[in-house]
C-alpha cells in the first residue's frame, strides 16, 4: 500500500452518494500538478520512458482528433509511470507558421491595416503579443482532459533554445550540400502568398473542364488537350510520345500558340500519356512540374504569365484577369477562332488546395530554398526496414516505404514574417554566407539576410531532440533520447513522421527519434462517416466532457480504437461510459460502507471461499491480457477487457455473491471477503487508471487513504491466484443463476417474488455447497410439504429446477404474451429466410448486408427456442 504524503491525505473526502465529474476533476488535477507527479528527473536510475506530445497548433483547440490522441499517450504514460519506469511527456507547441500570420493578419484588417503598413519587425511583436494574450488556448483544455505532462519542460517551435537547434541544422546541412537555393516548379498559395511543401497541399476530385484546342493550321495542325487553358500563354512545346505513330511526322516541326504570335516546337518526350485527350500536351514550364521537368530535358524557355496572386501578365487581351476569368475568356475566344474542338465538361480530376485557406494551388516556376532528400530519406527507409523503428500496425509500413522511397526534394522556404529566418545573408558582389547560432552575421553596406522563413515542419521535425535541449549534450538528452513510443494518426505518417525521422537520424549520428511508432485512426461518427461541418456532425470533446466528464469521454475514445483503423463514436457511448464510471463508483461505495480494506496480506488461498478465489482468478486473467493488449497498442481491447471484467465479473456477479456473506452471521468469513473485495477494487482501479484516471483516483484514495493510484505499483500478475477449479464451480453457479433468472424474467415473476423450488444434480455439478447462496440470489424459497412442480428448467451440467409458480403467474396473460412474441420472432425468421433463399438477392447484395440478415436470423432463432421453452414451462391451464 503507498504511503500518504503530507498534505494529500488531508485533502481526502468521503464519497458521495453519487459521483459528479465537475467536483472531481479539477481538484485532482491541481493536485497531480502541485504534487509534482508528472515531473521527470533525467539523474534518475529508473528506467527512462519518454514520449514527446505532438505540438499541437498554437492557434488551435482541443477538437476530437486531438482528444483520442492525447488519451492514448495518457495511458501509456500513466501505465509506464506505475511500472516504475522515469517517464517524461513532454508538452509544447507548434509556431504555426501560416496559420498564426493569418490570425493576426485578419486581426489587423479589422483595424484598416495590413502588416506591410506595420513592417516587419512590428508585425513578428504584433504575433508575439497575440501569442501571450490569446495563443496556446490547448494547453489549458489539455488539463482539462487530465494530460499528465512535465509542464515544466513545455517547449515552443520558436522559443530561444528550440531556435538555436533549427539554426544549427539548417547550417549542417548547407555545409553538408543537403540544403540548396534553386528555381523549381513549388506549390504556390494566391491568397497566402507563399510556396507550399507537398504535405500542406490538400488534394480533391473536383469538377473542371477538358478542352482540346487545335494549334496552328492543316496538316500541320496538332490538338492539345488540357485543365488549364490560361496556362497556354505561356507554352513553349506541345508534347507527344515517341512512339506515337500519329505524330511522328510533326517532330521537330513548330506551330503558332494562339493569341501570342509565338511558334514552339513539337517535341517528343516518354512522359507523355498517348491515351490521355488526343495524346498530344501543350507544355507549359514555368506553370507545371511536369512540364518544368519536360523543359528541362529539352531545353525549353520557361515563361511566368501569372503574378502571385494568379493574375495574368502576359501581354495581350487577357491581361490583368485573374486566373479563374482568364479561363473563360480564353475559351470564348478560341471559340470565336474556330479552335476548340471538344470540350467535356464536368471532367472531374485531382485539384491540389492550400491546407490553410483552401485556395487553388497554382505550380509556379520560384526561386527558393530546398532540402536535398533523398540521403536523408533513405536512412529513413532504412531505420524501418532494419528494425530499429518499429511501425504499428505493422501493414502500415508499406505506407511508410512508399512515401520515403520516392520523396520529392523539400521546399522549406516561405514568403511569411512569422517563422525561422533563413540564417543565409547575400552580400553586394552576389556572396551567399550561411550563418550558424555560434557564428556572427556579416554586416556592411550591401549585405541583406534572406527574407523568407522556414516551412513550420522544419522546425517540428526537430522536436524529439530539439526539446530535451540539441544541441547541447543535455542531461535529458541523454537520459530521454530516442524517446520511446510517437503516438499519431496514420494520416501524417508521410509528413512530420517521416521528416522527424530524417532530421533525427541525421543530427543524432543515426539515433532513431523514436523505437516505435504507433499509429491511430481519425474519429468518425457512429456510422463511420468522416466528421465535417458541412455534415453537421462535427462533436466538440469539451462538450462532452462538460456533460459526461472527462474519463467518460476519454474511455468512449479508447474502446473504440484500434492500431491504425479509423474509430466510431457516438454520444451514446459516452453516455454508457459515464454510466460505466458511475458503476465503479457505486462498487467502491458499496465496499466502502461494508468494511471493504486493503490492509494487511490476503488470506491464503486454504482459508478463502470458492467465490473469492474465483474473483482472484478472475482477476489474474485481467491482468494478464490488459498487458498483452496495451504491449500490442490494443487499447480498445484492455478496455474491452476491463469494461466487462469491472460489470460483469466484480459488480453484476461478485458483490452480489458477497453480499450474503458480508450479511452472514460468520464474522472470520465475513472479514476474509472484505479483504478480497479491497483487493480486487484497488486492483482494478490501478488497472483502469491510465483510461479514466480521475475517477479511479478519487476511488483508490478513498478505498486506501494513499497519496494518488498514479504513483502506485502497476498490478503484477500473481500465478498462485489463479484457480481453475474455482472458475469451473463458479461458471456451474453462473448457468443455473442466469438460467433460472431468465425463466423468471420470461414468465413476468417481480424481482422480490420468493417462488419455492427444488435443486437436484447440483453437487454432481460440483456446486452443492452453494445452493443457499443460490437461492437467495435468485429468490427461491425450499419446497414445502405442498409443493408441487409446474415447470422444470434444465440447466447444462445436470441440475435441475422445479419451480411451484402456482399463484405466482396469471398463466392466461403469460401465454398469450409468448405466443404474440413467438409470431413475431417466427415472421422475422420467415422473412430471413426468404431473402437469403433468394438467388437474385444473394448475388447482388454486398458481404454486410448478407452477414446482418444471416444475424437476424440467428437471433431470431434463438428467440424462437426461447419461447418454445418458456411455453412448455407453463403449467397447463
Amino acid at each position: 500500500m503507498t504511503q500518504t504524503e503530507p498534505g494529500i491525505a488531508d485533502q481526502h473526502v468521503e464519497l458521495a452518494a453519487q459521483y459528479a465529474p465537475a467536483e472531481v476533476e479539477t481538484r485532482r488535477y491541481e493536485q497531480w500538478v502541485s504534487s509534482g507527479h508528472f515531473a521527470a528527473d533525467a539523474t534518475s536510475d529508473k528506467p527512462p520512458f519518454s514520449i514527446v506530445i505532438p505540438p499541437p497548433n498554437v492557434t488551435g483547440s482541443l477538437h476530437i482528433g486531438h482528444a483520442l490522441d492525447h488519451t492514448i499517450q495518457d495511458a501509456i504514460i500513466r501505465r509506464k509511470r506505475m511500472q516504475g519506469y522515469e517517464t517524461l511527456w513532454l508538452p509544447g507547441m507548434d509556431h504555426a507558421g501560416i496559420a498564426t500570420q493569418n490570425v493576426v493578419e485578419r486581426k489587423l484588417a479589422t483595424d484598416g491595416l495590413s502588416r506591410h503598413d506595420l513592417g516587419r519587425e512590428a508585425f513578428v511583436k504584433k504575433v508575439w503579443e497575440w501569442k501571450a494574450e490569446s495563443g496556446g488556448t490547448i494547453l489549458g483544455q489539455m488539463r482539462r482532459l487530465g494530460n499528465s505532462v512535465d509542464w515544466d519542460r513545455e517547449r515552443f517551435t520558436m522559443d530561444e533554445g528550440l531556435s538555436r537547434a533549427v539554426q544549427t541544422i539548417f547550417k549542417r546541412l548547407y555545409d553538408d550540400g543537403l540544403i540548396y537555393r534553386a528555381e523549381r516548379i513549388i506549390n504556390w498559395c494566391p491568397r497566402c502568398l507563399t510556396a507550399l511543401s507537398d504535405i500542406e497541399v490538400e488534394h480533391s476530385d473536383d469538377d473542371g473542364e477538358l478542352v482540346s484546342i487545335r494549334y496552328g493550321e492543316g496538316a500541320d495542325a496538332i490538338v492539345v488537350a488540357t485543365t488549364r487553358v490560361e496556362t497556354m500563354l505561356g507554352d513553349t512545346a506541345v508534347a507527344v510520345h515517341p512512339d506515337d505513330e500519329r505524330y511522328r511526322h510533326l517532330v521537330g516541326t513548330d506551330v503558332e500558340v494562339p493569341f501570342t504570335g509565338r511558334r514552339i516546337p513539337i517535341v517528343a518526350d516518354e512522359h507523355v500519356d498517348p491515351a490521355f485527350g488526343t495524346g498530344a500536351v501543350k507544355v507549359t514550364p514555368a506553370h507545371d512540374p511536369n512540364d518544368f521537368e519536360i523543359g528541362q530535358r529539352h531545353d525549353l524557355p520557361s515563361m511566368t504569365i501569372m503574378d502571385e496572386r494568379g493574375v495574368i501578365t502576359a501581354h495581350g487581351p487577357f491581361e490583368g484577369l485573374d486566373r479563374y476569368e482568364a479561363r473563360p475568356a480564353i475559351v470564348a475566344a478560341l471559340r470565336e477562332q474556330g479552335r476548340i474542338v471538344a470540350e467535356k465538361r464536368p471532367y472531374v480530376h485531382a485539384v491540389g488546395h492550400c491546407s490553410r485557406c483552401k485556395t487553388t494551388v497554382e505550380p509556379r516556376l520560384s526561386l527558393q530554398w530546398f532540402v536535398n532528400t533523398g540521403p536523408l530519406a533513405k536512412t529513413a527507409g532504412d531505420a524501418v526496414r532494419d528494425g530499429r523503428v518499429k511501425i504499428e500496425p505493422v501493414e502500415l509500413s508499406k505506407r511508410y516505404f512508399a512515401w520515403v522511397d520516392n520523396m520529392h526534394d523539400w521546399c522549406i522556404s516561405r514568403q511569411l514574417w512569422w517563422g525561422h529566418r533563413i540564417p543565409v545573408y547575400y552580400g553586394p558582389e552576389g556572396q551567399i554566407v550561411c550563418v550558424g547560432p555560434d557564428d556572427t552575421a556579416p554586416t556592411g553596406e550591401g549585405w541583406v539576410q534572406d527574407e523568407d522563413v522556414l516551412d513550420t515542419w522544419f522546425s517540428s521535425a526537430l522536436w524529439p531532440f530539439s526539446t530535451l535541449g540539441w544541441p547541447e549534450a543535455t542531461p535529458d538528452l541523454a537520459k530521454f533520447y530516442p524517446t520511446s513510443v510517437l503516438v499519431t494518426g496514420y494520416d501524417i505518417l508521410f509528413f512530420w513522421v517521416a521528416r522527424m525521422m530524417m532530421f533525427g537520424l541525421y543530427a543524432m549520428e543515426g539515433k532513431q527519434p523514436f523505437d516505435v511508432v504507433a499509429l491511430h485512426g481519425m474519429v468518425r461518427d457512429q456510422f463511420g462517416k468522416k466528421m465535417s461541418k458541412s455534415f453537421g456532425n462535427v462533436v466538440d470533446p469539451l462538450d462532452w466532457m462538460d456533460r459526461f466528464g472527462a474519463d467518460a469521454t476519454r474511455f468512449a475514445l479508447t474502446r473504440g480504437s484500434n492500431p491504425g483503423s479509423d474509430v466510431a463514436v457516438s454520444e451514446e457511448w459516452v453516455a454508457g461510459a459515464r454510466n460505466f464510471c458511475n458503476k465503479l463508483w457505486n462498487a467502491t461505495r458499496f465496499a466502502l460502507l461494508n468494511g471493504a480494506t486493503v490492509d494487511g496480506d490476503l488470506p491464503p488461498e486454504s482459508e478463502l471461499s470458492a467465490v473469492d478465489r474465483w474473483i482472484l482468478s478472475r482477476l489474474q486473467h485481467t491482468i494478464t491480457a490488459v498487458d498483452e493488449q496495451f504491449e500490442a497498442f490494443e487499447f480498445g481491447k484492455a478496455c474491452d477487457e476491463l469494461y466487462h471484467f469491472a460489470w460483469d465479473d466484480v459488480c453484476d456477479w461478485y458483490v452480489e455473491l458477497a453480499k450474503p456473506v458480508l450479511n452472514g452471521s460468520d464474522a472470520a468469513a465475513a472479514a476474509r471477503t472484505r479483504r478480497v473485495l479491497g483487493h480486487v477494487l484497488e486492483q482494478l482501479l490501478k488497472l483502469l487508471h491510465p483510461v479514466i484516471p480521475f475517477v479511479t483516483d478519487e476511488l483508490w484514495s478513498s478505498l486506501t487513504k494513499g497519496d494518488s493510484v498514479m504513483v502506485s505499483e502497476w498490478p503484477v500478475l500473481d500465478k498462485a491466484r489463479i484457480d481453475d477449479r474455482a472458475e469451473e464451480e463458479l461458471a456451474a453457479l453462473q448457468r443455473v443463476v442466469t438460467e433460472v433468472r431468465r425463466f423468471r424474467s420470461d414468465q413476468g415473476l417481480k424481482p422480490g417474488q420468493r417462488v419455492a423450488a427444488q435443486l437436484d444434480g447440483l453437487g454432481s455439478a460440483g456446486i452443492g455447497a452453494h445452493e443457499t447462496l443460490i437461492r437467495s440470489l435468485v429468490r427461491l424459497e425450499q419446497p414445502g410439504t405442498d409443493f408441487t412442480a409446474t415447470a422444470t428448467l434444465t440447466v447444462s451440467g445436470g441440475v435441475t429446477v422445479a419451480l411451484d409458480t402456482r399463484g405466482s403467474i396469471d398463466v392466461a396473460a403469460e401465454r398469450a404474451r409468448l405466443t404474440k412474441d413467438r409470431a413475431a420472432a417466427e415472421k422475422e425468421a420467415a422473412q430471413c429466410r426468404a431473402k437469403l433463399g433468394n438467388e437474385a438477392f444473394m448475388g447482388k447484395a454486398p458481404a454486410d448486408v448478407v452477414a446482418k440478415i444471416t444475424e437476424r436470423l440467428s437471433t431470431a432463432e434463438a428467440d424462437l427456442t426461447r419461447i418454445d421453452t418458456a411455453l412448455a414451462a407453463l403449467p397447463a391451464a
